[in-house]
């Protein structure tokens, strides 16, 4: 049996031991995780960025809005391109600014288990952090008792108001960074916001959006003021052609046909109609069996896209660190496995068939792919500085070539520009739209 990779907590827990590893000092981006605007092309590095630079002041500082400036963005879950001008984000709430000596806490806080403490340095006040910090940077904006809400199997310690505001789930930023749009009207209704997504052959633009902690899909017209349909069973996770365990991302044929990657507890890919009627279903589960499983058991089905020419279905098998391949009725055909370190996040089918792969918290990379498995190309390291990635949960790029990247555990959204000599294969592929085109 192959050894189980090794965390990013074990890793901030060794590096918290006296002359256990070098780091450089991540201390500025504790005002906020908001640095992610103060790039110049200048210091962009391919190894680094890619064929990108990061764009500068993109978006804003959360703490630039009225209200705002104590607070900073929480774990950000998705981001999807409609045009350069309408770029939906979705966060877990806000998290409140720390003050830059915050890596002073991590330095005087011994090895020893986790533990909460109320910690004098948030902007605003008092604030809880988890000692010892879990994963570095010094605040993961995803995991733990004290950050952004929603997590299952953990118990939450923070408190409202205090420690984080559960507001701002879903908005919409434009090409300048500046919030255009808010849906606060359905705040209340969002429990883990995890996937936004709109068709490429609906042509009405409707807005889907995957809430795994409501095992739900919820369809919004285009300017998110009508709620249109529902597509599980609201907090009743299940197997069946009814309910969803916690489901992860939506792909879509020509016709309208989609497939939905089920999920953190689930172990399958569920087919569906253009009008959300199930139609069938594939998967078990590989927990427990010796690594690597056969083909068709999944541990963590995180990520789904197709190839609309040949119709096949490429789904994320995160845990077991592998990308499975079938036919739309779920006959199996292909395996590619991605190392044992690896951690398929987000699956981007672009419309020149090449499958893109951000890898959130295992190599930390960017990777370009053919459809018969082959890697192309990669780029990316981790660390929370401005071009760096920590957790790039979706990708997304618009009709200008922009790429979007949202970071569950950097908790921060970021644009990337394509640079004057990049060479054009190496630049993520136009997202399909067909049916709609801005």
């Amino acid at each position: 049996m192959s050894k189980a990779p090794w965390s990013l907590t074990t890793a901030a827990m060794v590096c918290l031991l006296p002359a256990a590893c070098l780091i450089p000092s991540v201390a500025p981006v504790a005002q906020g995780q908001e640095q992610a605007s103060s790039a110049t092309p200048e210091m962009s590095d391919e190894q680094v960025t890619g064929p990108y630079d990061v764009v500068k002041d993109w978006p804003k500082p959360l703490s630039s809005w009225p209200d705002h400036e104590n607070w900073t963005w929480g774990a950000v879950q998705a981001i999807f391109a409609q045009n350069p001008n309408r770029i939906f984000i979705a966060q877990r709430g806000e998290l409140p600014r720390l003050k830059s000596d915050v890596q002073d806490l991590i330095s005087s806080t011994p090895s020893t288990p986790p533990k909460v403490v109320d910690w004098e340095g948030g902007v605003a006040g008092p604030v809880r952090l988890t000692v010892p910090i879990p994963g570095l940077p010094p605040r993961n904006a995803s995991t733990g008792p004290t950050t952004s809400p929603g997590e299952p199997h953990v118990k939450f310690m923070g408190i409202a108001g205090k420690d984080f505001r559960w507001e701002h789930l879903i908005i919409v930023i434009d090409s300048q960074g500046n919030l255009v749009e808010a849906w606060t009207q359905w705040d209340k209704l969002f429990k883990r916001p995890h996937r936004i997504l709109i068709s490429p052959y609906d042509p009405e633009k409707r807005v889907w959006i995957v809430d795994d902690g409501q095992d739900a899909i919820f369809i919004f017209s285009n300017d998110g003021k009508k709620l249109l349909q529902t597509i599980g069973t609201r907090n009743e996770p299940g197997d069946d052609d009814k309910h969803f365990n916690r489901e992860t991302d939506i792909a879509w044929l020509p016709d309208g046909t989609f497939f939905v990657s089920d999920g953190y507890e689930g172990t399958r890919v569920v087919k569906f109609d253009k009008d959300g009627k199930y139609l069938m279903a594939w998967g078990k589960s590989s927990k427990g069996m010796p690594y690597p499983p056969p083909p068709n058991y999944f541990n963590l089905v995180h990520g789904i896209a197709v190839d609309p020419v040949t119709r096949r279905v490429f789904v994320s098998d995160r845990s077991n660190h592998r990308i499975q391949v079938f036919d739309e009725n779920g006959k199996f055909l292909d395996m590619w496995p991605l190392g044992e370190y690896a951690v398929p996040y987000h699956l981007l089918m672009t419309a020149d068939r090449h499958l893109w792969i951000a890898d959130g918290h295992g190599t930390f990379k960017i990777l370009e792919y053919d459809l018969d498995g082959k890697l192309l190309y990669s780029w990316g390291t981790w660390g929370p500085f401005p071009g760096q990635l920590w957790g790039v949960h979706q990708l997304s790029t618009d009709q200008e070539g922009n790429l979007y990247v949202a970071e569950v555990l950097n908790g921060r959204a970021q644009k990337f520009h394509p640079k004057k000599s990049a060479d054009p294969a190496k630049l993520v592929g136009q997202q399909i739209r067909v049916a709609w085109k801005d």
